[in-house]
């Protein structure tokens, strides 16, 4: 594919913004390669500014689970928009989207809603600690939570440690309060509990983890989460950012029917706009001003627009059968990306809902310690192949998939036969 005025618009960016981009992953350095920029996108398909025509697995990394430019969510958009962008007041646009969720999520009571999923975590983390008294927090390797100082954190030796900063630019002290432990590992939970249980505020986890692969959990090692942090007076905190709303309406909660004292929210309640939200019980909630003395606050929160958006979206996620079929496609399109590659060839994709990750080991991946980053070199190669055929998905052998309501059966098809072709080049398998 020619990509001639990508290639022009990267090398004018570069002189504007760190790395040409606004966020690094775009940058492509994963793929070893140039960034395509985007012109236009509907349904499942997208275009770039050189005309080139890509399915799209990407969806701005999960939002668009109806597919880009639906009618719907932008009719509604519009509409808001013939009165106006932003008030800086309360608008009936934040009640109907917030009795929406609330109406058909049991396992919040109160919402508040932020501009981003990353301002989502920091508040619920300062919720959490308001709330409880206490000041550390634990968090779980192969988890991200965004770009929050106390969170851009890896684990250092041992099997509970102290965060060490993942970051230039964070003071150690921001680190000091944050535990590291390894998913999947109950003895790590049980160690930190005894070591720091009387100022561990709350653990924090994705349910689902999903930005550093896809590391499908059991539901009986979260179910000893939820036990064990009753038992011990923690607040457990659900980060379903990506999981809210794309397993199920009520997320990975409700598919595991497990109740968390906090969740977050983001991606999808935005409809492709910029909307984060934190909730839990009335009593939890009551501790966040004006209610109480725990502090968040934002401009742009509850943005007429953006909320309009994400009330067009969330209502045709209430469709019946709406998450049944997303799953079913989703199985659909796994089975014939995977059609003739047998399992000892070293690839395998894993799947929660539709999600999907493409990760180059025979079995499964739950902690990621796991993660075989010299197969990487593997995911280069066949993302080459891929872009250069017509499929869009994140640049990084790291990054999951999404399907949306609008990807058809002959995308998914289409797709696959080239996903499937490209492995079996990389694989050898000819």
């Amino acid at each position: 594919m020619i990509r001639t005025n990508s290639d022009k618009l990267y090398s004018k960016a570069k002189d504007l913004f760190p790395g040409g981009v606004n966020s690094p992953v775009r940058a492509f350095r994963s793929v070893k390669g140039d960034p395509i920029f985007i012109e236009k996108g509907n349904g499942a398909i997208i275009h770039d500014v050189d005309g080139n025509e890509y399915i799209d697995f990407c969806c701005s990394w999960g939002p668009l689970i109806l597919g880009h430019n639906h009618r719907g969510v932008r009719d509604s958009i519009v509409e808001a928009l013939d009165n106006g962008t932003s008030f800086g007041a309360p608008t009936a646009q934040e009640n109907q989207l917030g009795n929406l969720i609330i109406s058909n999520n049991r396992f919040i009571e109160k919402i508040r809603f932020t501009s981003s999923g990353t301002e989502a975590v920091m508040s619920a983390l300062r919720l959490a600690r308001g709330y409880s008294g206490k000041n550390k927090i634990l968090k779980f390797e192969g988890c991200y939570h965004g770009h929050m100082d106390a969170l851009l954190v890896n684990a250092g030796s041992g099997l509970v440690t102290l965060g060490t900063s993942s970051s230039a630019g964070i003071p150690e002290a921001y680190t000091n309060e944050t535990l590291v432990a390894p998913l999947n590992n109950k003895e790590a939970i049980e160690q930190a509990i005894a070591d720091h249980g009387d100022d561990l505020a709350c653990i924090i986890i994705e349910p689902i983890p999903a930005n550093n692969g896809l590391l499908i959990q059991d539901v009986e090692y979260l179910q000893f989460i939820r036990k064990i942090t009753k038992e011990n007076d923690i607040l457990l905190i659900f980060d379903e950012v990506i999981s809210g709303f794309r397993v199920g309406f009520e997320g990975a909660a409700g598919l595991y029917d497990i109740q968390p004292d906090i969740i977050t929210y983001g991606k999808i309640i935005g409809g492709g706009l910029p909307v984060g939200a934190y909730g839990a019980s009335k009593e939890i909630m009551g501790t966040v001003a004006p209610d109480g003395p725990v502090y968040q606050a934002g401009t742009l929160s509850g943005n007429p627009v953006a909320m309009s958006a994400g009330y067009a979206t969330l209502k045709e996620c209430l469709k019946p059968g709406f998450y049944k079929n997303l799953e079913e496609k989703t199985k659909f399109f796994i089975e014939q990306v995977t059609d003739g590659i047998p399992a000892e060839s070293g690839f395998h994709m894993q799947q929660a809902g539709s999600i999907f990750w493409l990760t180059f080991s025979s079995n499964r991946v739950m902690k990621a310690d796991e993660i075989d980053g010299g197969k990487m070199e593997f995911f280069i190669e066949l993302y080459s192949y891929i872009l250069e055929n017509g499929v869009y998905m994140g640049p990084s052998g790291y990054e999951v998939g999404f399907v949306s309501e609008a990807h058809s059966v002959e995308n998914l098809t289409q797709s696959a036969k080239i996903l499937n072709t490209g492995l079996k080049q990389v694989l050898d398998l000819h």
